[in-house]
C-alpha cells in the first residue's frame, strides 16, 4: 500500500471534527511537514480560525517520530490531550495503519504525591510534627478540600492536580504534593510504585507526542538534567509567551520568610555550630532587607554583598552537615531531611548567584505590603540560552496568533535568539517565518479606531476626555465592551465611572474569579467585562457579547521595570534602539494580543478602539498598526459611534 499523502491525511482528520480544510491550514501543515523533513526550524503565524492544532499535528503524526508540544496555558494542553489528539489519532489510524499514542507531562509539583497524603506534611518547628488531615478542621474549607482529595486520590488515574474538580487553593494542594527536589525519589518511596508523577513520565517515554508545558520546557533546558524524553520534533504552540516563561523558570528569589523556613527545617538536622552560623546570617540578611528600597541595584551594596556571601557559606556548610549526619530521634527522618535539604539548596543557590554576580544578571528588590521585601535576580536576556538549548539535534515549530510585528518575524526571531531570517554561517540555526494568514476578513468583520483628538496619557491621574471618550463608545455600542486596561488601578477607576454614567453592567476582573467573569460577560450582550492582563490574551468570546474592545493606552513596560529596563539600555549600549527593540515589541505582542479578541468567529463584527493618541501620532505608531489584524482604520469619532451603533441594532434585530 502507498504511503497516504499529507492533503489525505489533513482531509480526514478535518473531516472528523466536522470540518473543512482551510488554504492557511493546509499552508501551514506542508511548511511544518518541510520543516520536519529537513530538518530546519520554523516560525508560524496563524491568526485565530485557522486550526493551527491541526496544521502541526497531522504532519507530526504522519512523521512517525517522536513530537513534543509545549503549550503555554492549561487550556490548550487540555483541548490537545482531551479533544484534538484522540480525533486525529482516530481519523489517521486507517490511513498509518498505526495508532500513535500520546500523553500529557507536567512538572513534579502538579502531581499528588501519596507519600505526603498518607503520612503527612513535616511542619516547621513552631508548629510541632502533625498530620493536616487530622489538625485541618473538617468544618473549614482547607479540612474539606483535604478530605475531598484523600477520596479522589483512591479514583483518580493520573493524580494531576487539573483532572480534581472543582479545584483546591494553592495552600490546600502543597499539603498532598511536592516538588522534584522534596521527592524522595521513587526507589526510596514506600509509594514509588504507585507515583503518579513516575506513571506520567513512564507514559510520555512511550508515547508518540508528549504534550506539556513552556516551563516543564524550560527547565528540561536549563537544569541540564533531562526531564523530557528524548524527542526529534519540538512544536512551541503560543510560542509569543515562550520568551517570559523561560525568564521566569530562570529568575530567582530571595526572601527572609524562606531563608528563616530553611533555619528552621535544618536546625535539628545539623550540629549546633552550623545551625547558629545560617541562623546569624539569616537575621543579618532580614536586617538589611527591612531596610532595603525597590529598584533596581546595579551594584550590591557592600553590607548587602557581605551579608548574601554569609548566607551562601552558612547555606553551603549546613548541606554538607545534612548528608553526613543521621538522627533517627527525628520522626520521618528521610522525608524531613528532603524537604530541609531543598530548602537550604535553594537558599544557597540564589543567595550564590546573587554574591558572584554577573553582568549578565538583572538585580531589583521589590516590596509588597503582605509579603515584605523580596530580591530578585534574572538573566538580562535568554535570547543565547534557547539558541544553544532549543535549536539543537531537533526541528522546533513555533506557532502562534501573533509571531510577526512591525511586518516581519525578526522581533520575535532576535527574542529566541535567532539572526535575521536568511542569515548564513557556521552555528547559526537556519529558520524562515511564514505567515498562513486567517479565514476572516478583517478589513470587512472589524475597525480599528484611534481616538486622535485625546489628550496623550500621563503618568499620574485619570484622564477626563478618555472617560468621556469610553462611556459614549460603550453606549453606542450598547454595552458588549471588552475593556483592557494597562494598569489594575485604570480599570477599577473605569469601571466606578461608568458604573455611574451608564445602565450597562460593569464586570471587574478580581470582584469574581476570572471563569466566571468571562461566563456573566458572554451571557448578557449589555454586559461589560473591565480588566488587566489575563483579559488581553484569555478571553474567547465570539458573537455579539464582544462587539467593541477598548484599549485605554498603549501598552508599554513600566519605566520602573528593573527587567525591561535593563534590557533596553542594554540594546542601546550595544548600538540597537532600545525603545523599539524592548518596549515597542512588548507593547505591540500585547496589542496584537488583545485585538484578536475582537473577531473570534466569521460572522463577528465590531472595533477595536485605542484612546491613546500616539497610536497615530508618534513616529512608532505605524510599527505598532502593522502588528495588528488588518482592520479597516479611522480616527473619525463620529463615523465609529454610527458603526458601533449599527452593529448594536443589527445584533438586537437578531434577537441578540
Amino acid at each position: 500500500m502507498t504511503k497516504p499523502s499529507l492533503p489525505e491525511l489533513l482531509h480526514a482528520a478535518v473531516s472528523s471534527v466536522g470540518g473543512v480544510e482551510r488554504p492557511g491550514q493546509v499552508t501551514m501543515a506542508e511548511a511544518v511537514a518541510q520543516a520536519i523533513d529537513d530538518p530546519s526550524h520554523l516560525l508560524v503565524q496563524a491568526g485565530t480560525g485557522t486550526g493551527k492544532s491541526l496544521g502541526y499535528l497531522v504532519p507530526a503524526l504522519a512523521h512517525g517520530e517522536r513530537v513534543v508540544v509545549a503549550t503555554a496555558t492549561l487550556a490548550l494542553q487540555r483541548q490537545l490531550v482531551e479533544r484534538d489528539l484522540p480525533r486525529t489519532v482516530d481519523a489517521l489510524h486507517p490511513l498509518l495503519r498505526r495508532r500513535p499514542q500520546f500523553a500529557m507531562l507536567k512538572g513534579r509539583s502538579n502531581y499528588l504525591c501519596l507519600h505526603r497524603l498518607h503520612e503527612g506534611v513535616p511542619q516547621d518547628e513552631e508548629d510541632g510534627l502533625f498530620d493536616p488531615f487530622e489538625a485541618a478542621v473538617p468544618t473549614s474549607k482547607l479540612g474539606q478540600d483535604l478530605l475531598r482529595m484523600r477520596d479522589w486520590a483512591d479514583e483518580t488515574e493520573t493524580g494531576d492536580r487539573d483532572d480534581l474538580t472543582p479545584g483546591v487553593s494553592d495552600r490546600a494542594w502543597s499539603q498532598v504534593s511536592v516538588s522534584s527536589r522534596e521527592c524522595l525519589g521513587a526507589s526510596k518511596c514506600a509509594y514509588g510504585a504507585e507515583c503518579f508523577a513516575e506513571l506520567a513520565r513512564e507514559r510520555a517515554k512511550l508515547a508518540d507526542v508528549v504534550v506539556t508545558n513552556h516551563a516543564l520546557l524550560a527547565i528540561d533546558a536549563i537544569e541540564g538534567a533531562p526531564v523530557l524524553p528524548q524527542h526529534e520534533v519540538l512544536i512551541v504552540d503560543e510560542a509569543h509567551e515562550l520568551v517570559s516563561r523561560v525568564t521566569g523558570v530562570a529568575t530567582g528569589e530571595l526572601t527572609p520568610g524562606q531563608v528563616n523556613r530553611a533555619v528552621r527545617r535544618s536546625a535539628k538536622l545539623v550540629n549546633e555550630k552550623a545551625a547558629d552560623a545560617l541562623q546569624t546570617a539569616a537575621e543579618t540578611f532580614e536586617r538589611l532587607m527591612e531596610l532595603a528600597l525597590p529598584g533596581r541595584l546595579e551594584e550590591i551594596p557592600e553590607d548587602l554583598g557581605f551579608a548574601l556571601m554569609a548566607l551562601r557559606d552558612a547555606a553551603r556548610t549546613v548541606i554538607s552537615a545534612i548528608g553526613s549526619t543521621r538522627d533517627k530521634s527525628v520522626q520521618d527522618e528521610d522525608v524531613v531531611r528532603k524537604q530541609a535539604l531543598a530548602s537550604v539548596e535553594s537558599v544557597h543557590g540564589v543567595a550564590e548567584r546573587l554574591a558572584n554576580g554577573s553582568e549578565w544578571d538583572v538585580v531589583w528588590c521589590e516590596r509588597h505590603d503582605r509579603f515584605g521585601a523580596s530580591l530578585r535576580v534574572a538573566p538580562l536576556s535568554v535570547s543565547g540560552l534557547l539558541r544553544e538549548k532549543l535549536f539543537t539535534d531537533r526541528s522546533v515549530v513555533l506557532t502562534s496568533a501573533t509571531l510577526k510585528l512591525g511586518g516581519d518575524f525578526n522581533g520575535v526571531g532576535a527574542s529566541l535568539g535567532l539572526a535575521p531570517e536568511g542569515t548564513e554561517g557556521e552555528d547559526v540555526p537556519q529558520w524562515k517565518g511564514i505567515d498562513v494568514g486567517s479565514p476572516f476578513d478583517y478589513r470587512k468583520q472589524g475597525i480599528l479606531y484611534v481616538a486622535r483628538h485625546l489628550s496623550p496619557p500621563g503618568r499620574e491621574g485619570t484622564r477626563g476626555d478618555m472617560m468621556d471618550e469610553l462611556a459614549e463608545l460603550v453606549e453606542a455600542a450598547g454595552g458588549r465592551t471588552l475593556g483592557l486596561f494597562s494598569s489594575m488601578r485604570g480599570a477599577q477607576a473605569a469601571a466606578e465611572e461608568l458604573r455611574e454614567r451608564l445602565d450597562s453592567p460593569i464586570l471587574l476582573q478580581g470582584e469574581e474569579t476570572l471563569g466566571e467573569l468571562i461566563k456573566a460577560f458572554a451571557a448578557d450582550p449589555k454586559t461589560c467585562l473591565f480588566g488587566t492582563l489575563s483579559l488581553w490574551q484569555g478571553v474567547d468570546v465570539p458573537g455579539p457579547s464582544s462587539q467593541l474592545v477598548v484599549m485605554d493606552r498603549i501598552p508599554f513596560p513600566r519605566p520602573d521595570d528593573p527587567l525591561m529596563s535593563a534590557r533596553q539600555k542594554a540594546v542601546e549600549e550595544g548600538g540597537g534602539n532600545g525603545f523599539m527593540a524592548v518596549a515597542a515589541t512588548h507593547a505591540a505582542l500585547l496589542m496584537a494580543q488583545g485585538a484578536g479578541r475582537l473577531v473570534r468567529a466569521t460572522g463577528d463584527r465590531g472595533v477595536v478602539a485605542v484612546l491613546d493618541p500616539r497610536l497615530a501620532n508618534a513616529r512608532y505608531g505605524s510599527f505598532l498598526r502593522a502588528s495588528l489584524p488588518d482592520f479597516w482604520y479611522t480616527t473619525d469619532r463620529n463615523q465609529v459611534r454610527r458603526s458601533l451603533a449599527k452593529i448594536d441594532e443589527a445584533a438586537r434585530a437578531d434577537g441578540r
